[in-house]
């Protein structure tokens, strides 16, 4: 541990490699915080300068672009309700409410801060347990890696315990918005309708931003209108403080949880940030003394959805360095970089080629700690647009929206998509249904069904063999006891009520 510690600091240290992370750094929180760029595209979009590095440098460097690019998404998550990237979906709930109470800088200050927190915490844990933990990974097969996404999915009846039935019914649209397009094994259309747009099924990215940016700019429009116009955030402080110590020494244990359940999440091949964030977030609620308070503005759910999604930016290379299994879409990427400059990615990396391991830590440590005065400087020229009116700013957030869906594909189809995610998102709110649900769904919709029927044809047919594993079986429990407890709990005062 001690080695890997300095020789990661001697790598990142070195005058150029220092530069190019900060640089990284930089770009990523930028990119994080632009709508429809995704943690992925960000590091894809960084690809092409980390030809010209050697291996170790530009594998530091692509990691900085991935840390700050999860970190930034937090940013206009909080302050616009637009996540940045996926995995800051669930920071809306509350880092949202609390920028509108005129507490933007402290929730920023929670978000970045957060962030670092449990970035540092899966660095070391990366450095320190990586082979033991990359070993349980190789375990997973489809069917366990079907039993997680459930386990994601079993969320669903914790983000809005009023209305428990029309949350799952979201969640239910959101799977079923996942067999759109070609099917994965078969090649076959599906629900397509004839729309050549739908082929590639229907991308998260540009129904996001609409249900979340859009939903949000007709809301506060219909909103003001009722008001008789207006900017309700004029005369609000925008000044990004960093909550006191003790502030933060009030949620060190959601912190710790957050943090140790990103790392393991993202340890899982596939699972990714998103999961995690969702996952954490709704753990944080089910043990917290106060769950009514989640959703109104709190800490604690900012702190458990940036804990846990940076987090799992650490966890995510486990699998990547000792197995040579990529955790998700951005190591993916990294993966390709190595591999063009001919680095032989698996088990023997971290034992011939120690100093991959070194500069990755090394890097995940500088960058969560530069991360936090970056992304401080570019929140408060975010944090500074709240103050532009709403007729002017609700036009301009549009633009962005539009521009981040088109960007994905350059494709006018996904424009289209997002408006009508926008006005589907603005009904949903109006009835009382879960856009997050549907989202949630929607992310996870693909992983389940392609791991269940890998592992419905590995078993040759057969459902006991598929889904047999002891490690399937406790999963899939947990989900049954995660989906049946908020209703069962529910149905207890009736009882108590009728007797």
């Amino acid at each position: 541990m001690l080695n890997t510690l300095v020789s990661g600091l001697q790598i990142v240290l070195s005058p150029s490699t220092f530069i190019l992370i900060f640089a990284g750094t930089v770009v990523g929180v930028i990119f994080g915080a632009l709508p429809g760029v995704s943690a992925s595209m960000a590091v894809a979009l960084a690809l092409p300068f980390a030809y010209s590095m050697n291996g170790v440098v530009a594998i530091a460097f692509l990691c900085s672009v991935y840390c700050a690019s999860i970190t930034g998404g937090g940013i206009t998550a909080i302050l616009f309700k637009i996540p940045g990237t996926p995995s800051s979906a669930p920071t809306t709930f509350d880092g949202y409410p609390m920028a509108q109470r005129g507490e933007a800088g402290k929730a920023l200050g929670y978000s970045l801060v957060a962030s670092a927190i449990g970035g540092l915490i899966a660095a070391f844990a990366m450095a320190i347990i990586s082979a033991p933990l990359a070993a349980v990974a190789l375990k997973f097969g489809p069917g366990e890696l079907f039993a997680v996404a459930m386990l994601g999915l079993s969320v669903l009846t914790c983000l809005d315990n009023g209305n428990v039935i029309k949350t799952l019914i979201s969640g239910l649209l959101g799977l079923f918005l996942a067999t759109i397009g070609m099917d994965p094994q078969t090649g076959v259309a599906r629900f397509t309708w004839g729309n050549t747009t739908l082929l590639s099924g229907v991308e998260m990215i540009p129904v996001m931003i609409g249900l979340f940016a859009v939903t949000e700019v007709l809301k506060q429009t219909v909103k003001r209108a009722k008001k008789g116009g207006g900017n309700e955030m004029e005369g609000v402080s925008y000044k990004t403080a960093i909550p006191g110590v003790k502030d933060f020494f009030a949620v060190k244990w959601v912190m710790l949880r957050s943090s140790v359940l990103g790392t393991v999440v993202g340890i899982l091949p596939g699972a990714g940030a998103t999961i995690a964030s969702f996952l954490s977030y709704t753990v944080e609620k089910k043990v917290s003394k106060y769950p009514e308070k989640f959703g109104t503005g709190i800490p604690d759910g900012i702190v458990a959805s940036e804990c846990a999604n940076n987090a799992a930016t650490g966890g995510a290379m486990v699998p990547l360095l000792a197995l040579g299994i990529p955790g998700g879409n951005a190591a993916a990427i990294m993966m390709s970089a190595l591999v063009l400059k001919g680095v032989q990615v698996g088990p023997l990396l971290v034992k011939s080629q120690p100093d991959y391991l070194s500069s990755v830590f090394g890097s995940m440590l500088i960058t969560n700690i530069i991360m936090v005065f970056v992304a401080l400087a570019i929140a408060k020229v975010f944090a500074k647009i709240l103050a532009i009116p709403y007729s002017i700013l609700g036009p301009v957030i549009i633009m962005l929206a539009t521009i981040g869906s088109f960007a994905l594909k350059n494709s006018t189809g996904d424009v289209v998509l997002m408006v009508a995610a926008g006005i589907i998102g603005y009904l949903f709110v109006s009835l009382g249904y879960s856009s997050a649900a549907l989202v949630l769904g929607l992310v996870l919709g693909i992983m389940c069904e392609e791991n269940l029927r890998r592992a419905y044809q590995i078993a040759n047919g057969s459902w006991s063999k598929a889904l047999n594993s002891p490690i399937t079986i406790v999963l899939l429990l947990v989900c049954a006891a995660m989906i049946l407890f908020p209703i069962i709990k529910g149905a207890l005062p009736e009882k108590k009520a009728k007797n």
